[in-house]
């Protein structure tokens, strides 16, 4: 069944790479415009459940890879082992990406995740609003460029000590 869905895949969405770890893990490496396509292809293979949405900030490739997990809920079919890794790059100087609330509902949580801590903006998506963070940042949390010790002194230094009402 893995190899059969392995050359599907290649087959029908050019630019795609497959790679099977363990027998366990499928990792598919695609071109954004494929992602739409090839999720609702895998949720139709029965790939139902979307189990995470991640970002890795490759800041010197100037790039965000943006990671897909999908499984499914088959308990008794071979797929249920499989955990499928769908990973596309999108460009840092402008990162945006097609919203996958359509395929997928429960991304919005995850997708607000990313744009608040990350800054990558998905077209689509009905409420980009803030999730954790009380204020906005002129360079998102989570980015490699975040200096913390820069943030921590001048948002900390500040405040006086306890004890100083003088």
């Amino acid at each position: 069944m893995n190899k059969k869905l392995i050359d599907e895949i290649i087959t029908t969405f050019k630019n795609t790479k497959c790679q099977m770890i363990e027998n366990k893990r499928l990792i598919i490496n695609t071109k954004k415009d494929i992602i739409h396509p090839l999720l609702k292809y895998l949720k139709d293979k029965e790939f139902t459940r979307l189990a995470l949405i991640s970002c890795v900030d490759w800041i010197n490739d100037n790039e965000f890879e943006i990671i897909y997990i999908l499984t499914s809920y088959l308990l008794e079919h071979e797929k249920s082992e499989i955990n499928v890794i769908v990973k596309t790059r999108i460009a840092r100087d402008k990162p945006q990406i097609k919203s996958i609330i359509p395929i997928f509902e429960n991304a919005e949580f995850y997708e607000r995740e990313i744009c608040e801590m990350f800054g990558v903006h998905f077209e689509g998506h009905p409420r980009l609003i803030s999730l954790f963070l009380e204020i906005k940042y002129d360079i998102p949390p989570f980015r490699k460029d975040f200096i913390l010790r820069e943030f921590c002194e001048n948002t900390f230094d500040k405040i006086p000590p306890v004890g100083d009402e003088k």
